[in-house]
């Protein structure tokens, strides 16, 4: 498989008013096209200082971060990203079709193509009847769906998952887990997900950065390998808990 995703000894040191703060010390992992990886550590740890770097919004002290061959704080690189926070973000005072057309203008590519590609999502995973309906008439559920469709709506190559269903209660976030999941794998991208939750990354991914504590290091990869075809399904798998109690203790 084709590396979409690669840190080279990453390194990221950030200054306080009192201390010079190492956040992360030569961290070195890949990602592969298609794959869905989660990546887990103690609190504090620099999880989303990872993705931060990815995004460039910050820029590593030392180190290579390289996407599709390039690298992004160096080649001048133009990579399309797509960014789920843990809340949806959604407009209030905008339609469902209307936020999803948004990255579309911001970016200058609100052609009648791409409204019509991005309306084709709202239709494909169950949307298109609330198009006319604003944010506050939909559960948190769809409004996290809505959110992961206009990300889609501009054709990212990689999609940043920064706890997205952190702030849905546990009932609903297992069935968003399901469909976010499903979107993205029908969608066929790739996406890097911090979580600090354990069953999320289990039962979500098809590979575990386990960090350490900070710096930050790679102290451990899982390949879960359920194959239970959703993260549900994968959740009633026989090694599902043996998996768990393994990741479990890297975390300690």
């Amino acid at each position: 498989m084709n590396k979409q995703l690669e840190f080279i000894n990453v390194s990221l040191t950030y200054q306080t008013k009192k201390d010079e703060i190492k956040a992360i010390e030569k961290l070195s992992f890949n990602c592969n096209q298609g794959e869905f990886l989660s990546i887990i550590g103690p609190s504090g740890c620099g999880k989303t200082s990872i993705l931060s770097l990815i995004a460039g919004l910050i820029t590593p002290s030392s180190g290579k971060i390289i996407i599709n061959g390039k690298d992004i704080n160096k080649d001048n690189a133009k990579i399309e990203l797509g960014y789920m926070l843990q809340k949806d973000q959604l407009f209030p005072w905008r339609t469902i079709e209307k936020n999803v057309f948004l990255p579309l203008e911001i970016k200058g590519i609100n052609t009648k193509e791409n409204k019509e590609y991005a309306l084709h999502l709202l239709e494909k995973y169950g949307l298109i009847d609330f198009r006319k309906n604003y944010p506050s008439e939909l559960s948190g559920g769809m409004r996290q769906r809505v959110a992961l469709i206009r990300t889609l709506a501009y054709k990212p190559q990689l999609l940043l998952l920064d706890e997205p269903f952190s702030a849905l209660d546990s009932q609903t976030r297992l069935s968003v887990c399901d469909d976010v999941y499903s979107i993205i794998k029908l969608e066929k991208k790739t996406a890097i997900l911090v979580t600090h939750d354990i069953s999320e990354a289990i039962s979500m991914s098809d590979k575990i950065i386990v960090l350490s504590h900070r710096p930050a290091q790679v102290k451990s990869i899982f390949r879960p390998n359920l194959n239970g075809g959703s993260p549900l399904r994968n959740r009633e798998s026989k090694d599902f808990g043996i998996l768990f109690e393994k990741v479990w203790k890297e975390l300690i």
